[in-house]
């Protein structure tokens, strides 16, 4: 048995902690239930869906090949989120049913207005990590 704390959980993988406003878009019945679950016990409570009108701290996109126009999405997944947030888009990885390609990612990123930092494993599925750029906050002022 590995001692505690050698491997990430899910959550830690994402960045995201206790207290964390999450919201789900694009679940369906593909989407890794042990990710939702862990992501849920580390927030204390449930993943909000896309009727919420709370500001999001983080967005989980569940996105497959066919699912539609991912800037489109992306626009979408933006709007409640708050300052400091970030999408994370979760594809199914290469080989897998609905793999989507990271070029389609990364073209789709800045036409929504968002820049990819990081993409981790997780498990079958494959998040890509998108933020706001911090010149758009900075500008605000």
């Amino acid at each position: 048995m590995a001692a505690a704390g050698d491997a990430q959980t899910y959550a830690q993988k994402l960045g995201i902690s206790h207290g964390a406003v999450i919201q789900e878009l694009g679940w369906d019945d593909d989407a890794d239930d042990d990710i939702r679950a862990d992501i849920e016990e580390t927030i204390g409570d449930e993943l909000l869906d896309e009727d919420s009108d709370e500001v999001i701290d983080v967005v989980l996109l569940w996105w497959r090949d066919g699912d539609g126009d991912l800037v489109d999405a992306l626009m979408d997944a933006i709007g409640p989120l708050a300052d400091e947030g970030f999408v994370w888009v979760l594809t199914p990885k290469t080989g897998q049913s609905g793999h989507v390609e990271p070029s389609e990612i990364a073209e789709a990123a800045p036409t929504a207005g968002l820049t990819q930092t990081s993409a981790v494993n997780l498990g079958d599925w494959t998040g890509s990590r998108l933020v706001q750029p911090k010149a758009r906050a900075a500008k605000q002022r």
